[in-house]
């Protein structure tokens, strides 16, 4: 048994006489920042419907950066976005064709880039909605998955060989679905 060195610790030495590494001891956790979103005040919004910033009918990535210093003067801390990508709009917006990209009527890419820089300018989170189980017909999993019975994206969605007895009730947008 090796001795215990003169000045550590009585722990430390006796951790280091049973030849044991001691372990890095843990640091409290900055409970503001790591939980950030428990006083944040968080303001959704669809793009789309939220501020049209060329006349065009339609709200977009622009106006929205338009509207950050409104959004922040509010208490706004946190822009929780609803979909914005490329749909065909039959779900709201929530079926989407494409997760990569930004709907061509809301802006481009270099919008949402600028529209990212402006709201880190004035300590703004995004976060956004990630609607992976609500692709279009359109999207091109669903393609693949529908095209060949081998698809790897098959499993990703719920086939059935027979028409399902309440095909025509529980919509969720009577008027615009026929069927679920």
């Amino acid at each position: 048994m090796s001795r215990l060195r003169p000045g550590a610790g009585l722990l430390a030495g006796v951790l280091a006489s049973l030849s044991v590494r001691a372990q890095p001891i843990p640091v409290p956790a900055d409970f503001l920042n790591e939980f950030w979103y428990k006083n944040s005040l968080v303001y959704n919004l669809d793009v789309e419907v939220f501020k049209d910033s060329d006349n065009d009918g339609i709200g977009d990535v622009n106006g929205l950066t338009q509207q950050l210093g409104y959004l922040k003067n509010l208490g706004v801390d946190v822009i929780w976005l609803s979909p914005f990508q490329p749909t065909p709009n039959k779900d709201d917006g929530y079926d989407v064709s494409d997760f990569y990209r930004i709907d061509k009527r809301l802006g481009t890419e270099r919008d949402f880039q600028t529209f990212m820089q402006q709201a880190s300018r004035r300590d703004i989170r995004v976060v956004m909605a990630l609607v992976i189980n609500h692709t279009s017909n359109e999207h091109p999993w669903f393609k693949e998955a529908q095209r060949r019975k081998d698809s790897p994206y098959r499993s990703w969605y719920v086939w059935s060989k027979e028409r399902p007895k309440d095909w025509n009730k529980g919509m969720v947008f009577p008027g615009v679905q026929t069927e679920t």
